[in-house]
């Protein structure tokens, strides 16, 4: 059986050797033109005047397109329709853009668009927080509230109480291909569109929007992504949407591609926050109550803000049972980048949160912050069986798509954005069982697994040894001051938007054997397409060399949904596992009732079909099979059972299973300039009964490493005019090879999903980064050993930080 091996990534070869494709890869038309667009210097104002004839007269030149020129919708909002392809009339932030040009090369496009002359009235800017806060501008009317139990009775009547503040810096996602778009227009007046995008359908509905056709008019194809991490889940719309507009005006094929600092310029990034927090605790540091305020800097248009904020709402607990919890999110708007999804789409930025409260009270009481950890840790799991197994019996037919409310009508239903309360049934949720512990929203935690892994861990990394060690170290070191963190996480895997967790494949066994594989997901370098082809061997009982992987393509499976929230190996790996039972079903039953047998007798298995005394090669079964009109070709569907969310009243069970995991890391300080090193991690991911070890383990290793980045040395800087400074690599300083710890130990709990997931695998994309969390901590408790002060360390910790923080704690 193909799962559960380590096998490499489908595409391994062509990444080392340059022979992968991406969008700006693929050969174009003959008179390919390409486009670049004008920009704002000005973060907020009115355009007063708008003089274009320096670029018309450019070199290369063929189009110039401003918001007037757009036949049709001027918007590539993935929400709430307020996001101008180019701007109208005002400007909101620096890079917005405001007009277009179109040449026929890259350089002769990128060199006209600074030609333009655009005069605006500035007018006063919201760049901060606190300048949001000030003149009260946000995306909701207010906050957003989460209550359970009374947090602050609770607090008032706990032995020991304290506050602080923790600001959480943003993060750019700096992938290695940036954002790219080819449109080439067809001759029945459609469109193709190769867009380097997670959410292709999303692409389809804006492109047909602006055109004014109908979504089967467009064709979007995905290959590959040169990396995403959620930048290209609704950051893309924009490209894609201006190529098909210039195709469409010169009836030629239109591409675009932004240069590293345009990119940086122009997207959005990680949403930054800070986060206020009370508690009530007793003397060994368990939780009797606790209030978080959360003040999410959303940028300039809503995009995603609202579910992102939600999520931070969500993972506000961590691992930790809040029987008292008030959770208040204020989604604010600024005139910067329009904040978008990141990998954990708002988890890491709750997360942080309550670790720091973890900390604090630990550092409070003189205690080792792993034994408040664990003493506010939700109850173990009852029953260690997680039933099923790849022997259960195959489940019904997937049902088809539930009805879609009336309700929704302009919504923009494929996109995270789209308003729950316009498309979700308002409660009652089912009530959780009493004698289970609930998260802050109510749900039932059933499968935790922490105070196991934790235990594990601590002995594989020797935990208490080295804390004892560093310990020691400190009291005979004056000048370099090491610390040591053990962090969980407990990470809640569905979209919590749900008509989303919804997936379709498409499969053809051709007579030869060979096997073509379709699905929704797209890939982006996580090895999304590998997994998905080795269930699908699985299936067939054949090598996964058999299976043919294409691109993604809306004309083969339509309304897909974004390839995020981790769960592309869930929702496709089981609409693939459907599709092709569908088929082997078929062939089961042909020769069953050949051979006279049960069709339930029939086996797949290492390139054989068994039938009763009789054995095909797969091949064989194929070949009789076509040539008795039996079907190859089957779509298949799933959708996420048991997920019930009211968000308004923040109730209900929003996720279908937790994936955990715990890292332990030991960083050193300088005292004396606030640089650090990390010196050692340790990992133990939950990945459930993995469908490929190697590919989880690289997704690990990526995740805690972009995770330790975001909260150390990636800081993004705007001016007092609210342009980024921070947007080339030369400012923007993410993790190198060098800044990897230097033992890094990583490991996969060996257990399967309680879930009934594909294989009983568990999601392992974003989960990681929240690992990253224990490089933070770490940095903390290097500085808390400088003073007898709390570091209150905030994120990023970048060595001036840590410098600051260090004097901090001395006085």
């Amino acid at each position: 059986m193909s799962v559960a091996q380590p096998l490499p990534h489908d595409a391994a070869r062509g990444h080392v050797t340059g022979a992968a494709r991406y969008v700006d890869d693929i050969p174009v038309p003959r008179g390919c033109l390409h486009l670049a667009f004008g920009l704002s210097a000005e973060a907020h104002g009115a355009i007063t005047a708008l003089d274009l004839d320096a670029v018309r007269a450019a070199p290369g030149v063929v189009a110039v397109l401003t918001a007037d020129d757009l036949p049709y919708a001027n918007d590539v909002s993935p929400s709430a329709h307020d996001e101008p392809l180019l701007a109208t009339g005002t400007v909101h932030y620096v890079g917005q853009p405001i007009f277009a040009v179109v040449a026929d090369n890259h350089l002769a496009a990128r060199r006209a668009a600074r030609l333009g002359r655009i005069e605006i009235d500035p007018r006063p800017a919201l760049l901060t927080l606190d300048d949001a806060l000030a003149a009260d501008a946000r995306f909701e009317d207010g906050p957003r509230i989460y209550r359970k139990g009374d947090a602050a009775a609770a607090i008032a009547a706990a032995p020991r109480s304290l506050q602080g503040v923790i600001e959480i810096g943003g993060q750019e996602h700096f992938y290695l291909e940036g954002q790219a778009a080819l449109a080439v227009p067809q001759d029945d007046g459609g469109m193709l569109v190769h867009a380097s995008s997670q959410h292709p359908t999303e692409i389809q509905h804006k492109v047909a929007e602006a055109l004014g056709l109908a979504m089967a008019d467009v064709r979007v194809e995905v290959r590959r992504m040169g990396g995403g991490f959620g930048g290209k889940e609704s950051q893309g719309n924009a490209l894609a949407c201006a190529c098909a507009v210039a195709a469409r005006l010169t009836g030629r094929a239109v591409k675009m591609r932004y240069d590293r600092d345009d990119d940086m310029v122009v997207t959005g990034k990680r949403h930054d926050f800070r986060i206020r927090y009370r508690v009530g605790f007793d003397e060994v540091g368990r939780i009797a109550g606790v209030e978080f305020v959360q003040y999410a800097r959303c940028g300039w248009a809503q995009d995603l803000s609202l579910p992102v904020a939600d999520r931070a709402m969500l993972h506000a607990d961590n691992a930790y049972h809040l029987e008292h919890a008030r959770i208040e999110s204020h989604r604010l708007r600024t005139n910067t980048q329009s904040a978008t999804a990141f990998r954990g789409f708002g988890g890491p930025q709750g997360m942080v949160g309550i670790e720091r409260v973890l900390d604090h009270i630990a550092h409070d009481l003189g205690r080792d912050p792993l034994e408040v950890r664990r003493v506010n840790y939700y109850a173990a799991a009852r029953d260690t069986n997680a039933g099923g197994g790849l022997s259960a019996p195959r489940s019904a037919t997937p049902s088809p798509p539930e009805g879609i409310s009336a309700k929704m009508n302009e919504a923009d239903l494929a996109s995270r954005g789209a308003m729950h309360e316009a498309v979700e049934p308002e409660g009652p949720v089912a009530e959780p069982p009493p004698e289970v512990q609930t998260t802050p929203y109510h749900m039932p935690v059933t499968d935790f697994i922490l105070h196991e892994m934790t235990d594990r861990l601590a002995e594989t990394a020797d935990y208490p040894a080295r804390r004892a060690a560093v310990r020691d170290w400190n009291a005979d070191n004056a000048t370099l001051k090491r610390g040591i963190a053990l962090t969980p996480v407990k990470f809640g895997i569905s979209f919590t938007l749900t008509h989303l967790n919804q997936a379709g494949a498409l499969v053809h066994v051709y007579q030869d054997g060979s096997i073509h594989l379709n699905h929704g997901g797209t890939e982006m370098g996580q090895g999304l397409f590998q997994k998905v082809a080795q269930v699908a061997a699985s299936r067939f009982g054949v090598g996964p060399e058999r299976v043919k992987i294409t691109a993604t393509d809306t004309a083969k499976v339509p309304n897909t949904s974004a390839t995020a929230a981790s769960s592309g190996s869930d929702l496709n790996g089981m609409a693939a596992q459907a599709a092709c039972d569908t088929i082997r079903d078929r062939i089961a039953g042909f020769l069953a009732e050949l051979h006279q047998a049960d069709p339930g007798s029939v086996r797949f298995d290492a390139g054989y079909v068994q039938v009763g005394g009789e054995r095909y090669t797969f091949e064989e079964a194929v070949s009789l099979a076509y040539q008795n009109r039996i079907s190859l070709s089957a779509t298949g569907f799933y959708k996420t059972p048991g997920i019930e969310w009211d968000r308004i009243a923040g109730r209900g069970r929003p996720f279908f299973y937790f994936a955990y995991g715990a890292a332990v890391t030991e960083a050193v300080i300088d005292t004396r300039t606030g640089e650090y090193r990390l010196l050692r991690a340790d990992i133990l991911h939950d990945a459930g009964a993995s469908l490929n070890p190697a590919l989880d383990i690289g997704q690990v290793e990526g995740g805690y490493v972009q995770g330790a980045g975001w909260l150390t040395t990636e800081e993004l800087v705007w001016d007092d005019r609210g342009r980024l400074t921070t947007h080339a690599p030369s400012t923007y300083k993410i993790p190198a090879c060098a800044d990897r710890p230097d033992v890094f130990n990583v490991a996969l709990w060996d257990g399967a999903n309680r879930a009934e997931t594909v294989y009983r695998s568990k999601a392992v994309g974003e989960p990681p980064l929240m690992l990253g969390i224990s490089a933070l901590m770490a940095l903390s408790d290097a500085v808390a050993a400088c003073g007898p002060g709390y570091p209150a360390l905030d994120a990023p910790a970048t060595p001036e930080r840590v410098l600051a923080a260090v004097a901090q704690v001395r006085a």
